[in-house]
């Protein structure tokens, strides 16, 4: 009988297919150092270098290695989930495959952990990102502190160390919009934080777009607060109440100096401003009913089409 690794990582593969050679031979080192029980689970998300070739073979010689292809694109958040799925170690390390998270490091989180923690998350404290990815991301931990009453530091990442029963809570969750990070921190357990060294991009740059950005940054928000429907809600009441006031106003305006309002530009600027805001408001209700609607299909999160070394 097989028995289950002492510590599991868990690699989502999208482009940086030059980075899997040196990745996997550092992830060797390192852990070979911690315990030499362990797998390295490589998710191939359609990667358009067809890195599942370099994960073909680095599994081929070396049967620690988990093959996982998947049979489109998933996004990175699913192609995470997916590798959890067959992650089976005592510990569970998540990281990205373009060695600005450094594998060295995994023995500072799970060092870390060992003095009591169920989760370990690595803060980069020093971050190699462009100026402009940074302020985005910072802006949008801002936006969803506000809307979740929360309080996330931007600077947390997918890069952690987790215990089995943390990932096993995690799969639980089959949400067809996922946040690792965020998911794994509304769980509660015992977690912390340490500073880990946040390296330049190997080859390459992100996939992760502006609109790819805005898009992730709306399903977040959107399945994680309810809060934008009642902000709405709030604008609404608002604009009825000033129109009420200003209503008064004018009926008052013309019995004291038998002036009645006339005016087309005011009257139209009006009409756009309410019409945007009914069409926001509608816009939000909408996107909480689609993401409902997709929650309904029951559909599976990922589909995958070849596993090596299972």
């Amino acid at each position: 009988m097989k028995s289950n690794p002492y510590i599991s990582v868990v690699i989502p593969v999208y482009g940086c297919r030059g980075a899997l050679y040196e990745l996997y031979d550092r992830l060797v080192k390192t852990l070979e150092i911690i315990n030499p029980s362990f797998e390295i689970i490589m998710v191939n998300d359609a990667c358009p270098q067809n890195s599942w070739e370099v994960i073909k073979e680095l599994a081929a010689n070396d049967k620690r290695v988990k093959g996982i292809n998947l049979s489109r694109n998933f996004g990175q958040l699913k192609a995470i989930l997916a590798g959890l799925d067959n992650a089976f170690g005592d510990w569970v390390v998540v990281m990205d495959c373009d060695l600005q998270d450094q594998p060295e490091e995994i023995i500072n989180l799970y060092y870390k952990a060992q003095e009591g923690y169920d989760v370990v998350f690595g803060r980069r404290y020093s971050r190699k990102d462009k100026l402009g990815k940074r302020i985005l991301s910072a802006g949008f931990y801002k936006v969803y502190d506000y809307l979740t009453e929360g309080d996330f530091d931007h600077t947390i990442c997918n890069f952690s160390i987790c215990k089995q029963i943390v990932i096993d809570n995690y799969r639980n969750m089959r949400e067809q919009n996922r946040a690792f990070t965020l998911f794994i921190k509304w769980m509660g357990f015992e977690q912390t934080t340490i500073n880990v060294e946040h390296a330049e991009r190997v080859e390459g740059k992100s996939s992760y777009d502006l609109r790819k950005r805005w898009n992730l940054a709306k399903d977040i928000i959107v399945t994680q607060s309810n809060k934008p429907l009642r902000f709405s809600i709030n604008i609404g009441m608002a604009v009825s109440v000033l129109s009420f006031f200003y209503a008064i106003f004018l009926v008052i305006r013309y019995f004291q100096t038998n002036v009645s309002v006339t005016g087309w530009t005011s009257l139209i600027v009006s009409v756009f401003f309410l019409s945007g805001l009914i069409l926001m408001n509608i816009g939000i209700l909408g996107l909480y009913i689609g993401k409902v609607f997709d929650e309904t299909k029951g559909r599976p999160v990922y589909i995958i089409k070849d596993f090596i070394n299972r």
